[in-house]
């Protein structure tokens, strides 16, 4: 059965009705948010991080990797220098300093990508309850760990503390979080506020981020559990917090992405904010097997449901687990992740994203299978260049006639196709004949699969204009993997108010 579909796919689109259930996709020429990236945490079990074993973000990081990813995120350790140990702080054992994430930020930098760092707790000294810890077990007397009032003025310059060795230590930070999941009460490492306690903390003091010594790093907002707009609103409705923070962050455990993900993005795209899903992942309670396909359909789909949400960053948690990215070592999982340090198959359904959506531009469509959370099948579409690009996921088990209805003429197309968990059925590539330039046309869309089809437009002034031309209005720039630039320099791609686009060269 694959081999007739792949041949198939390797010779034409179809242009004439098949005998095929049909799904439609009507692609507007109106430009949503544009795509920063994708990520992951560089940690795996009880938040460890890689230390020296840089092999994860170097398999998994950058356009020479495989899955292409540009966004790293760390945990900000509760110390005050980076290369001494806090006693209180060894967690399950583990000592946690600022060098546990320094190898591999090192390299993501290299490699053009974005890091970040995200406190799970301020230093203990400065807290209600003493300790790193948040403060929810008898050992702990169940005493909620908050950040003192009377040390709000310490927080930011501990903040600078971290940029600072960081900085020193040869890796320029891009963004600093204020806090994980300030509404979720633990016993490790945590800190609670309430959305007051973080507006008062944004609004007073956050003004004590050294954003000129150190390269404009950004504010993220604090990263509720379960993306609770109630945070992000608050700090937005302020027009001082407003000035401060400049990314809407948060997970969406327990509250699927187009819930309260969608509404926060809401407020933040009105006052010109991005929006990144800073946590999250599918099917990590496994715990004697690897995903199968049909969990790795459900992981592609959250990745979509937060695009079309509205988040320009998806960030997902540990890079290494038997559930994620990167191998363990462990062969009690199966035989994929029997050696430590290879890819596993939800990497390559995440290079899908991060491979062609990274600096795109999300473009309005419908679909004749409504968007809800976890549709039998979801589509999306994103203009990058000169490239039209067009996700599908289809987790029926039928396949599909995929009508794809464009805003300008195409004339080529390649389709990347994934519709399984063995290394021949990943990101397999075909390339599909366009007779000639066409605005309509049909294709087929696999039985349980993700299927990225990548179209090139044509020149022949079809909306290209609507599409590629740059018109009148503010600018803002953004390099090639979609960070947007303060001071552009070299090869950038230029955005107009309207949305509009085009790769330019600033001397």
């Amino acid at each position: 059965m694959r081999k007739i579909i792949t041949l198939f796919l390797a010779l034409t689109a179809i242009t004439a009705a098949y005998a095929l259930p049909k799904v439609t996709i009507t692609i507007t020429g109106n430009r949503l948010q544009t795509i920063t990236g994708f990520g992951a945490a560089c940690c795996y079990g009880a938040m460890e991080p890689f230390a020296s074993d840089t092999q994860p973000v170097k398999l998994l990081y950058g356009d020479e990797s495989a899955i292409g990813l540009n966004i790293m995120r760390m945990e900000i350790s509760p110390n005050f220098v980076g290369d001494v140990k806090v006693p209180e702080w060894n967690y399950w054992d583990t000592p946690y300093d600022w060098n546990g994430s320094l190898p591999s930020a090192k390299i993501v930098k290299q490699r053009g990508g974005i890091v970040f760092g995200t406190p799970w707790s301020p230093p203990g000294e400065y807290k209600t309850n003493g300790t790193a810890q948040g403060g929810n077990s008898d050992d702990q007397g169940n005493q909620r760990g908050k950040l003192r009032t009377d040390c709000y003025d310490k927080f930011f310059p501990w903040l600078n503390l971290f940029l600072e060795w960081m900085h020193d230590h040869g890796v320029d930070v891009d963004a600093v979080s204020v806090q994980n999941e300030p509404d979720w009460w633990v016993s490790y490492s945590g800190c609670l506020y309430s959305p007051e306690e973080q507006l008062n903390l944004v609004k007073n003091y956050a003004y004590m981020l050294d954003r000129e010594k150190y390269n404009g790093v950004r504010l993220i907002s604090a990263e509720p559990l379960g993306f609770d707009p109630n945070y992000s609103n608050m700090l937005l409705n302020d027009p001082i917090a407003r000035d401060q923070v400049d990314i809407i962050a948060g997970h969406i455990y327990g509250h699927p992405p187009l819930g309260n993900l969608k509404n926060a993005a809401k407020l933040a795209k009105q006052y010109g904010k991005e929006v990144w899903m800073t946590e999250h992942s599918v099917s990590d309670n496994i715990q004697d097997r690897l995903p199968n396909w049909r969990e790795q359909l459900e992981f592609a789909e959250a990745v979509n449901e937060c695009l079309q949400a509205g988040c320009t960053g998806y960030i997902y948690w540990y890079m290494r687990a038997h559930w994620a990215f990167i191998s363990t070592g462990e062969t009690k999982y199966g035989e994929a992740n029997r050696t430590k340090n290879k890819l596993l198959p939800r990497a390559y359904v995440m290079s899908h994203f991060a491979k062609n959506v990274t600096g795109s531009t999300l473009l309005e469509s419908t679909c004749s299978f409504d968007l809800t959370t976890n549709a039998a099948i979801e589509t999306s579409a994103f203009i990058k260049g000169d490239s039209l690009i067009v996700m599908a996921i289809n987790t029926l088990a039928s396949d599909r006639d995929f009508i794809v209805k464009l805003p300008c003429n195409v004339t080529d197309c390649e389709m990347l196709l994934s519709w399984g968990n063995e290394r021949d059925e990943l990101c397999q590539k075909y390339p599909i004949e366009v007779a000639e330039p066409t605005n309509k046309l049909t294709v087929e869309l696999p039985a349980e699969c993700l299927a990225t089809y990548i179209f090139k437009i044509a020149n022949d002034g079809t909306g290209i204009k609507e599409l590629t031309h740059a018109a009148a209005g503010s600018k803002t720039y953004y390099d090639l993997q979609g960070r947007r630039l303060a001071q552009p320099k070299g090869l950038c791609i230029e955005q107009n108010a309207d949305g509009t686009s085009r790769k330019v060269f600033i001397q």
